[in-house]
């Protein structure tokens, strides 16, 4: 039986498809030193496969909007989940990190569409501060996702080796799909007419990016999750090779960060009822300069071990769970008829500039951490210039 709207089994059945992306990064972070060994590549060619992964995230996500707005949310959620399978299962089986990589573009391809749509049917079903309220919410039960995914992963890996976390994925990405069958609701109330064609997706793409409220909410939260994914492509290198965790300890101190994620979450849902979406996002992108400060400022201490890393990138996640759901919301605010293709283009946004950003400090990284605190630092520092000189356009729904 579909669920109905404005209940909580709907918004956690959102967060699980929302979910499918992160647990597809996180759970194998703990097996990358051991990927390069055992496929014989280097740090960068192994951290290509985050990267990869974020490219056809960003691909994949420029067409299942406009796809979604025309054809409905449903029938769109079922095909990305078949693609996502299918790239996850080569995953399991690949033999070469050329093979890997390549595979895991095709598995981010399907994984873009869960959420995109997923957003895109907030959009259909609430508004403004109540979206707002329904992505933090979606975001709290979401962050459950990579908190476990990377000690599963760690255990699996330690246990079965690291394509385990791959088939651990499938698993996930099958049970999702079934739930999509027989239990979400269409929410598509009027179908877009505008034209699925090249031309015809880059037309409306032109009239949303002109948009100043969507450009300004969209450089803010894609600039944050900038610096996240920096750590989560950094992590494993840094805490396994840098401070000499083990694949099971580094999964557990990334899993930490997630602490920080959720309580921005949780106090972002209770905060945009109170204060509305410009004072969180205020605070949220204040928590991400402080946390890259904390963590330049504990480099140069030095002697602090993994806490100070983990420590300054829970302030930092703090502010990025502030931070996202409001700025999501403003940014597909003015198009309530073009939800999905808003949401395709603002997710093109935000994970291009984290693979750009992840490619970076992967040829950065040796035997320091600092890589790692330099995109922090820069990260945080965009968003808080752009929160700082973009009031009025973050606000009015204008162009």
């Amino acid at each position: 039986m579909p669920l109905r709207p404005d209940t909580f089994a709907l918004t956690a059945l959102l967060a699980v498809l929302i979910g499918l992306g992160p647990m597809s990064t996180d759970m194998y972070l703990p097996s990358l030193p051991d990927i390069g060994r055992l496929l014989g590549a280097t740090t960068a060619q192994v951290q290509m496969t985050l990267s990869a992964f974020l490219a056809g995230f960003a691909v994949g996500q420029i067409f299942y909007g406009p796809i979604s707005d025309k054809y409905g949310r449903k029938p769109v959620l079922v095909g990305a989940l078949l693609l996502y399978g299918i790239g996850t299962a080569v995953c399991a089986a690949a033999t070469s990190i050329e093979m890997l990589t390549a595979a895991r573009f095709l598995q981010a391809l399907g994984a873009g569409g869960p959420i995109v749509v997923a957003r895109a049917m907030v959009r259909d079903l609430y508004e403004g501060r109540r979206a707002a309220r329904e992505l933090a919410v979606m975001g709290t039960i979401m962050s459950v996702v990579p908190a476990l995914a990377p000690i599963a992963g760690g255990v699996l890996h330690v246990t079965f080796g690291w394509r385990s976390t791959f088939f651990a994925a499938l698993a996930f990405g099958l049970g999702s799909l079934a739930l999509v069958l027989f239990s979400l609701p269409e929410t598509l109330k009027q179908r877009s007419p505008a034209p699925i064609s090249p031309i015809g997706i880059l037309r409306t793409f032109g009239q949303i990016i002109a948009n100043r409220t969507f450009l300004a909410n969209t450089a803010i939260f894609a600039a944050g999750y900038s610096g996240l994914f920096s750590f989560i492509s950094a992590s494993s290198f840094v805490l396994q090779g840098v401070y000499g965790l083990d694949p099971v300890a580094a999964g557990a101190a990334f899993a930490s960060c997630v602490i920080g994620f959720v309580s921005g979450s949780l106090g972002g849902t209770r905060l945009v009822m109170r204060k509305g979406e410009g004072w969180t996002i205020r605070a949220g992108v204040s928590l991400l300069a402080l946390g890259g400060l904390s963590m330049a400022a504990a480099l140069t201490v030095g002697h602090l071990g993994p806490a100070g890393i983990l420590v300054p990138m829970a302030i930092y996640t703090c502010g990025f769970g502030l931070t996202m759901p409001q700025a999501l919301a403003g940014a597909m605010k003015p198009f309530p008829d073009k939800a999905g293709a808003a949401s395709s283009l603002a997710g093109f946004i935000q994970m291009a500039s984290g693979a750009t950003t992840g490619i970076l400090v992967g040829h950065g990284l040796g035997n320091s951490a600092w890589p790692l605190a330099i995109a922090v630092n820069a990260t945080a520092l965009i968003a808080l210039t752009v929160f700082l000189i973009s009031g009025s356009a973050r606000r009015s729904p204008g162009t």
